[in-house]
């Protein structure tokens, strides 16, 4: 049985993040574990604004040109973050196709500041593929983050229809130069399924992931967010998901959370190597 919500805690939450003027992946894609999650304190934390310059049909986003990048919200961060007390941090931002580092200098400072300011902290980012910029990619592990994290989302077949903007083998490719540059630190992705992929498709995108040394994978359901994104084609049940997380850690990943309401950051620190 779950513990009972800490609603108090969830309010204090929302609160704080209200007047840093910060931003959450938890409410801008309608998680469904945000209430869990701000009951426990913790929240993942999305930088560099809330619009996105891509297109992808599942997404709850608003698309556009991003608005210019605060300096001063990597303090405004690391307030919140020694406000909540918390000993694990996942930052994550909108696809900003509209800078020339696509962010990755302004990731490599929150984890900076964080570390240098919290003892022990750890970091997990969730970036965008930095339309293949092995210099961007470097910026942000050369900060030292606990975790790389970068979302496949789904299977290539389905990716102008589900990923506007996305390259299947450039995700790929992110996660297998992330772990070439930086063996030591842990790589993770996500696949959401319910877009129309097949079992064979599911299992090949799991075999590419751990080829390129990725450690650690979510696997959940996709929920639509509204009539005009892309529909639900398929609800997977409790046992597929089951024997999908059976599947990856026969596959040699190390940390797998496969659930219908399982997203790419729930839980992260649970899921530490």
């Amino acid at each position: 049985m779950k513990p009972l919500l800490n609603l108090s805690q969830t309010h204090k939450v929302k609160r704080l993040l209200r007047n840093l003027s910060l931003n959450t992946v938890c409410e801008e894609s309608r998680c469904p574990n945000i209430a869990e999650c701000f009951g426990c304190g913790t929240a993942t934390f999305m930088v560099l604004g809330d619009i996105c310059t891509r297109a992808c049909s599942f997404c709850n986003l608003e698309r556009g040109r991003g608005k210019p990048v605060s300096e001063e919200e990597v303090y405004r961060l690391l307030k919140a973050v020694k406000e909540l007390k918390l000993k694990y941090v996942v930052i994550t931002s909108p696809t900003r196709d509209d800078l020339p580092d696509g962010g990755a200098g302004h990731f490599a400072r929150c984890i900076k500041v964080l570390k240098e300011h919290i003892a022990d902290i750890k970091v997990e980012v969730l970036v965008p593929d930095f339309k293949g910029s092995e210099e961007a990619l470097k910026v942000v592990l050369d900060a030292k983050p606990d975790v790389l994290a970068h979302n496949v989302e789904t299977v290539p077949r389905l990716y102008p229809q589900v990923r506007g903007g996305a390259k299947y083998e450039r995700s790929l490719g992110l996660l297998k130069r992330a772990k070439e540059l930086a063996p030591d630190i842990t790589t993770k992705s996500a696949l959401i399924l319910g877009f129309g992929e097949g079992w064979a498709e599911i299992i090949q995108v799991m075999k590419d992931l751990r080829s390129v040394g990725c450690d650690i994978l979510t696997i959940g359901q996709y929920y639509q967010p509204s009539l005009r994104h892309h529909p639900v084609v398929k609800y997977y049940s409790l046992g597929e998901f089951k024997e999908l997380e059976k599947i990856a850690y026969s596959l040699g990943f190390k940390r797998v959370a496969s659930g219908p309401n399982v997203r790419s950051s729930y839980k992260a620190f649970e899921l530490t190597l």
